[in-house]
């Protein structure tokens, strides 16, 4: 049990992960954009953390290098969750629930599919957990392969490029803020919270 506790702790605390390195942190977003079973994993506020740590000089890799690594890494995991989808669908919408599968998520993603069509995959991206799922409903509906593709470029750009350059500003103009890494991240889960909850009850109207 202590080393499941531990395995947990390292796969969801956001500040062990970038310590970790580059190629951990990427590993992290592929995984969070389109695999059904990973989408407890951080997202939005590892984006926004791997940038100021970035911003400080914690992460040594240039910006640019930080940039062009999670934006790939995003837009592939979307695009694994969209042939997860398109392929094998029907049988995942049949599997029971367990811890790494809840059909309420799948449920609560396609209203939201359902009601912005399109669109859904670029504001997805900034929704923890619906960001996990759209992609797999866009398979499920059978969206065209370009139309996928153009608005999953896109939406990753403007995730990763608001986020993790945000972060990276914040860490060149204000590295005092790398001391309060667990307000930044209670910040962000109150953002999601609200958000998350907030459409729940729109869709309930």
């Amino acid at each position: 049990m202590d080393e499941i506790n531990l395995l947990w702790h390292q796969l969801t605390d956001s500040e062990t992960i970038i310590r970790s390195g580059l190629l951990v942190i990427t590993l992290i977003v592929f995984a969070e954009n389109g695999l059904f079973f990973a989408f407890f994993l951080p997202g939005d506020y590892l984006l926004f953390l791997t940038g100021v740590f970035g911003g400080t000089g914690v992460l040594k890799e240039p910006l640019s290098t930080i940039l062009l690594s999670i934006f790939l890494a995003a837009v592939i995991g979307s695009l694994c969750g969209y042939l997860l989808g398109r392929f094998f669908g029907n049988s995942l919408q049949r599997r029971p629930d367990s811890f790494f599968f809840k059909k309420k998520h799948l449920e609560s993603t396609r209203e939201f599919f359902e009601k912005y069509g399109f669109g859904a995959l670029v504001l997805s991206r900034f929704l923890p957990v619906v960001r996990t799922f759209t992609p797999i409903l866009a398979g499920i509906s059978k969206m065209s392969w370009y139309s996928f593709l153009f608005l999953n470029i896109f939406g990753a750009a403007m995730w990763v490029g608001t986020l993790v350059a945000g972060g990276y500003y914040m860490g060149q103009h204000f590295p005092w803020i790398i001391n309060y890494v667990q307000y930044v991240i209670l910040f962000f889960l109150g953002i999601t919270t609200y958000t998350i909850i907030k459409g729940y009850l729109k869709f309930k109207q």
